[in-house]
């Protein structure tokens, strides 16, 4: 046998290979004996029909080569299976997946050729991933950030009261009974008996709840709309249509006074000054939660965009698999069906997985990228670590039976620790980048104990793992809500 290997694009490499006569001699003889055991010809024990019988029960025709012969096709299955193998098993080749192979010549006279594509791990060429030419950028916490998480307790304790000497305005709480009419017919959909609406909240159709403002309670009146030209039901797109409405409660938000009284109402605070100094210690530490997130996505993002990477379309393909699956995931957790989805954003499925596909490149190029850092650092995960992490997912609660199951498996462990050693490369980065600037904000990573207390990098207990470089490097990547004023709910005694 020969074989020569040839690099191709893309993290590929053509393999071809030749056979000797005897090779292929051979080889039919041992297909004509298996499948001769397995094809029934009258007269003949299983096993010991002639190959002639044998071709003729099968229907091969010698006379046209391009005619199906099923004894070929299955001496170039088992001849691939084994000379494939030999061909590569001296190279230092990380094969990742061996497709069928293209048959260049089949003769049991001159012998044989194929050739194969096959893809191979990339290399992964490192470019710069230090001394970035950025640092840690934190928010500024001042009043105006204090007020806003203070805005939003107040609005979180506000209660509803009665309208009795006005008519209704925007950002009153209003329950309406209303039928829809079309030509002087109701349409479906068009009716309700009590149906809570916030005017101005603009979740009618326009002029709907435009109609309500100014009616008291008790009132019943009827106006006209029109429905817009992108409305979901196409027979009410763009038509006039009639709304009979009755206010039947009408209701308006009371926020309680930001006093000492309010304080100790939400939680354990002697007083306002108290509860504001509360909410600016949560507010600096989300700060600096945030900073570290936003400096490590930066220090990936550099590293990725310095290294040199020729990716091979089967990890893109399985990667766009993956991301499709995840969706599917999603969509299933917010019990929203997939065809929904499709129709609600107005694209089929070729257009999704193809719009995958640039984001699926970054994501596997950046696993590729930290996976090489991580061996040109020589860190590594062992086992306490993967059994650690294993733990704290499964006293999380949060995980399912069946995920736990797999994290348990070889296969799941595997996962975690690459997980955890693509986390590890990037919190090292960012600590050494601490270390040499002790003069940035220190963004140290926080843990915390069992008690809840935050710690410091050197306390007992380690964060759960942050996957730098996978599912969370999409657009929501680190997203903490927008605004500081997120962090309002978090306080201890905000809840009733």
């Amino acid at each position: 046998m020969k074989s020569s290997l040839s690099p191709a694009g893309r993290s590929t490499v053509v393999l071809e290979v030749e056979l000797p006569p005897e090779r292929i001699k051979r080889q039919i003889d041992d297909s004509v004996r298996h499948m001769g055991r397995r094809t029934r010809v009258p007269g003949f024990r299983p096993g010991k029909v002639p190959r002639s019988m044998l071709e003729r029960a099968l229907g091969v025709r010698r006379d046209d080569p391009a005619a199906p012969n099923p004894l070929y096709d299955d001496a170039k299955d088992h001849l691939f299976e084994t000379t494939v193998l030999e061909a590569l098993k001296d190279s230092d080749l990380d094969v990742l997946e061996i497709p069928r192979p293209e048959w260049t010549s089949f003769d049991e006279a001159a012998g044989a050729s194929y050739r194969v594509t096959l893809p191979i791990r990339p290399e992964v060429r490192l470019g710069a991933y230090t001394d970035y030419p950025f640092g840690v950028d934190l928010d500024t916490i001042d009043d105006t950030k204090v007020d806003a998480v203070l805005e939003q307790l107040r609005d979180q304790h506000a209660t509803l009261a009665p309208v009795e000497d006005r008519a209704a305005q925007n950002g009153d709480y209003a329950v309406v009974r209303f039928e829809g009419r079309r030509d002087g017919e109701p349409f479906e959909g068009g009716t309700a008996e009590r149906f809570p609406l916030v005017l101005g909240s603009e979740r009618m159709i326009p002029g709907f709840e435009a109609g309500v403002v100014g009616m008291r309670e008790g009132e019943t009146k009827t106006f006209a709309v029109t429905f817009p030209e992108d409305y979901g039901e196409a027979e009410l797109a763009g038509k006039d249509a009639e709304f009979e409405v009755e206010l039947r409660e009408l209701r308006t938000k009371v926020m309680p006074v930001a006093d000492d009284d309010f304080a100790r109402a939400v939680g354990r605070y002697d007083d306002l000054a108290a509860l504001r100094r509360e909410i600016a210690a949560r507010l600096e530490r989300n700060a600096l939660d945030r900073g570290r997130h936003v400096f490590s996505d930066r220090i990936i993002d550099f590293a990725v965009s310095n290294a040199t990477v020729e990716l091979s379309d089967l990890l893109v393909d399985r990667e766009v698999e993956v991301m499709h699956d995840e969706l599917k995931v999603r969509l299933a957790g917010q019990r929203i069906g997939y065809e929904e989805y499709l129709r609600a954003i107005e694209k089929d499925e070729a257009t999704v997985l193809r719009e995958y596909r640039e984001p699926a490149e970054q994501r596997v190029k950046t696993l590729l990228v930290l996976t090489a850092i991580a061996e040109q650092e020589g860190i590594e995960v062992g086992d306490p670590e993967i059994d650690a992490e294993v733990a704290r997912s499964a006293a999380s609660g949060d995980d399912s039976p069946k995920l736990l199951e797999y994290l348990r498996s070889p296969r799941g462990r595997a996962y975690v620790r690459s997980t955890l050693r693509r986390s590890k490369t990037v919190e090292t980065l960012v600590d050494r980048w601490l270390d040499a600037h002790p003069e940035a904000p220190q963004v140290r990573h926080l843990h915390r104990h069992e008690d809840g207390g935050p710690v410091g990098e050197d306390g007992s207990h380690q964060a759960h793992v942050h996957d730098h470089d996978h599912e969370h490097r999409g657009d929501d990547s680190h997203d903490q809500g927008g605004e500081e004023a997120a962090e309002a709910p978090t306080l201890e005694g905000s809840r009733p």
